[in-house]
């Protein structure tokens, strides 16, 4: 006869095979506490907790519990077939270099960083990271709080420089400058990333909150058969980046950022050849821009006037920067967008972006445009590298409001390069207005090879849709409004053939 607690731990271990993405790790359980870690948030538990792992790992597989406490730790290490439970009340705090004895993980030696930043070429300078890791899940109601992390790192060693940063940087002196891109010595020892994934297959991170996690919240490069799920992140940059990712569902994830975009899909060439980001769905996610920590604390602040780029908060959905691999069969579905700026699609590094579909999105207090497509040319890539597409796309089913009046909604190809092949249907935007007789008179560079944000043309002359460069651009159902009177016209079109409007109430064609 089974005693007491034999009953308990295996009705525990049934229980936890049922909540488990890989229930055959549910077989072994292996506490951080049995390899010594104390959870006092004083003490380091680093080594205990990369010693659990291994010990799981050694075993074949299994899952390593994190209980209640509070887990000091510097870089862990992820291995295949190994599951990372986190109890309600268990803490994995970022040690600081500064603070405490020890670093993080070096950055990897063989990585080229000449075409991307310093964020996205490398992994191991992470709280937490795997490369080449199958068969993993990071679960429960825990908290990642990145506490000793840096969101800092050098922009790309590209010898062109152009379009590295926001048009809305260039009065940025120096020193601040120099400030949020330290040279690639002074970071060695510090995490920028907390969690960091690369060449990844079948891996799951549901149900955990994160807290102030450095440059990427979760950078997944390379990673094949990704699922997140139900995750709250509050992170001082960015939040969810799917770097040449395939076959990737995000789902019920509120994600605050206003600093930095929310969820961004990329397709880099961090891992030394273009690859395209594909089968991709993002859907029933919350997006925004508040204050650092208001969003996990319910007071969803709206202090912080600008963005570090001199724009109004981020957040957002986006696809881009980062295109040299392109993206295509993308859904982004019933998804709220609040105190950030809108949906964008971008490629400025010759990808191609194709097939992407994005339904029922409902924003509010929009900080630039609501909708924003642009085909640039940085081309910031190997010799070779040319002028990339936008095709196939269908954008249905927007209410936006409280939009700042100065972005309308833009679609913005090159001469010889139009953005082709787009649908707008049943779109509701409402701007807060007061845009003046001289913004109507303005007309907007081409800065072909800038950094694309909706600030890149100025103040558009156009307050509700601005076309230019496009073809087969099909808009059915679009309702244009202000709150207060604007003085330029609501539709800016220039150079869009084959375009097709119909119940669009202002529309004058």
């Amino acid at each position: 006869m089974m005693t007491r607690r034999e009953m308990g731990l295996g009705l525990a271990t049934a229980a936890s095979a049922a909540l488990l993405p890989f229930p055959a790790h549910a077989a072994l359980r292996i506490s951080v506490r049995d390899h010594g870690a104390k959870g006092d948030g004083k003490a380091l538990d680093t080594d205990a907790v990369n010693a659990a792992i291994a010990a799981a790992s050694k075993a074949g597989g299994g899952t390593v519990l994190f209980p209640a406490g509070r887990y000091l730790c510097f870089t862990i290490r992820l291995k295949s077939d190994i599951t990372l439970m986190f109890e309600k009340g268990a803490v994995i705090e970022a040690a600081d270099p500064a603070r405490h004895p020890g670093k993080y993980d070096l950055p990897e030696e063989e990585i080229d960083q000449l075409y991307q930043d310093y964020g996205h070429s490398y992994w191991r300078n992470s709280l937490i990271w795997g490369d080449g890791v199958e068969n993993v899940a990071i679960v429960g109601p825990g908290l990642i709080h990145g506490v000793g992390l840096t969101r800092n790192g050098p922009g790309a060693r590209w010898k062109a420089q152009t379009g590295e940063r926001p048009l809305s940087m260039k009065d940025l002196p120096a020193n601040a400058i120099g400030h949020l891109e330290p040279a690639a010595a002074a970071m060695r020892g510090q995490g920028n990333k907390a969690i960091a994934l690369k060449n990844g297959r079948n891996v799951r991170l549901s149900g955990f909150s994160m807290l102030k996690c450095g440059h990427f919240a979760i950078l997944a490069t390379g990673t094949q058969a990704l699922t997140i799920t139900d995750l709250a992140i509050d992170t001082d940059r960015d939040g969810i980046d799917l770097d040449c990712t395939k076959g990737v569902l995000v789902e019920r994830c509120r994600v605050n950022t206003c600093n930095d975009d929310a969820i961004v899909v990329k397709a880099s060439y961090a891992l030394g050849k273009a690859i395209p980001a594909e089968d991709i769905v993002i859907r029933h996610c919350a997006v925004s821009g508040y204050d650092l920590g208001t969003m996990l604390d319910g007071t969803r602040g709206t202090t912080q006037e600008f963005a570090p780029d001199r724009d109004r908060p981020t957040g957002r959905i986006k696809l881009g920067t980062e295109s040299n691999g392109g993206y295509r069969n993308v859904l982004v579905e019933d998804c709220t967008f609040d105190h950030c700026r809108g949906f964008a699609l971008e490629t400025v590094d010759g990808g191609v972006l194709e097939n992407v579909v994005a339904r029922r999105l409902t924003m509010r207090d929009v900080t630039t445009a609501p909708i924003f497509l642009r085909i640039g040319d940085r081309r910031r890539g190997p010799a070779g590298t040319g002028v990339g597409a936008i095709r196939n796309v269908l954008i249905e089913d927007v209410e936006a409001i409280g939009i700042d009046h100065r972005y309308a909604a833009s679609i913005a190809g090159l001469p010889g390069h139009p953005v082709e092949q787009v649908t707008l249907r049943n779109i509701r935007l409402t701007y807060d207005g007061g845009g003046t007789a001289a913004d109507a008179a303005l007309v907007p560079p081409e800065v072909a090879t800038a950094y694309p944000e909706p600030s890149m043309f100025g103040t558009l002359p156009a307050w509700g849709l601005w076309i230019r460069h496009a073809k087969d651009i099909t808009i059915d159902g679009l309702t244009l409004a202000t709150a207060k009177p604007d003085a330029r016209p609501p539709f800016g079109i220039e150079d869009a053939p084959g375009l097709k409007v119909t119940r669009t109430p202002l529309w004058r064609g």
